[in-house]
């Protein structure tokens, strides 16, 4: 069954200690579509301007990444700019345009409400509801959010995590939104809120999975070279997303290994700029 993914196709600036890059693809939803292809069909929805470059579009069809929701609107791509420090694990904002993504208003194609799998990126939690609202039965929803929305719209947020599954936030986030200092009570203060279960992403310390009773801590994918952190937990999300939807299967050991090949895929973002490591022309064999 395809997953369904929503969230933001951008043009990204980089600077990071190895290098700079220009007006590179970028964006949550597009990290997540190519993590996620490697392990069946993912549908797309996303918006960006005119001045998207017809590369980038034919680069996702060549994933069999379904474009449908794609759309394309008048005015420029949502562009980010940030630099990387040696510490690879913040960064820092130095320029955000929206642009046609400050309209955004999702709307999804009808053959993409039948989706089981649905994963709502970092967007405003209102629209992640409207989302939703046009899915007819979902199986399975995750959601990923930021300090941004946590501060600024706390109770859409609220109700949104009332209508999902899981949760993906990274420590930060998970103590900002629990109002916990410590990341184990902060993840449970956040399964009250609804969600049956919390990843918490940890950059190169790897990632924590609570559910019920059940505690998990795998280590990050170790790598002698990291050239660029962004999306790498977008790519998480689409490889933990993607085992699930190939798998139909939630129970824990299955989240477990999601976790891992998670961890595998977002090891490979990091190693190049944008979407540009070696490794996206192979595949992924599950034994």
């Amino acid at each position: 069954m395809p997953l369904l993914a929503v969230g933001s196709v951008a043009l990204d600036s980089l600077e990071t200690p190895f290098g700079r890059r220009e007006d590179v693809l970028g964006g949550s939803a597009s990290y997540f579509s190519v993590c996620a292809s490697f392990f069946g069909p993912t549908r797309m929805v996303a918006v960006v301007g005119e001045d998207f470059p017809e590369e980038h579009v034919r680069y996702f069809g060549s994933r069999a990444i379904d474009l449908a929701g794609l759309v394309r609107r008048p005015g420029r791509t949502f562009r980010w700019k940030g630099r990387y420090e040696f510490d690879l694990n913040t960064a820092h904002t130095l320029d955000t345009q929206l642009n046609v993504f400050a309209e955004f208003r999702p709307e999804l194609p009808a053959h993409y409400r039948d989706s089981e799998y649905v994963f709502l990126g970092n967007i405003d939690p209102d629209l992640q509801r409207t989302v939703l609202d046009q899915v007819r039965a979902p199986r399975f929803v995750a959601c990923d959010t930021m300090n941004f929305w946590i501060s600024s719209k706390r109770e859409a947020l609220l109700k949104t995590l009332k209508r999902v599954d899981l949760l993906f936030v990274n420590d930060a986030e998970a103590r900002q939104l629990a109002e916990e200092h410590n990341v184990v009570k902060a993840a449970r203060r956040i399964l009250s809120f609804g969600p049956r279960a919390v990843v918490v992403k940890r950059g190169e310390y790897g990632a924590l999975y609570f559910s019920g009773d059940e505690v998990f801590a795998a280590s990050a994918y170790p790598l002698p070279a990291v050239f660029d952190p962004t999306g790498a937990g977008d790519s998480f999300a689409g490889g933990f997303m993607g085992y699930l939807a190939r798998c139909r299967r939630e129970d824990h050991a299955t989240m477990r290994r999601a976790i891992v090949l998670g961890s595998v895929l977002a090891s490979f973002t990091v190693e190049q700029f944008s979407l540009r490591s070696r490794r996206w022309s192979g595949t992924v064999r599950i034994a």
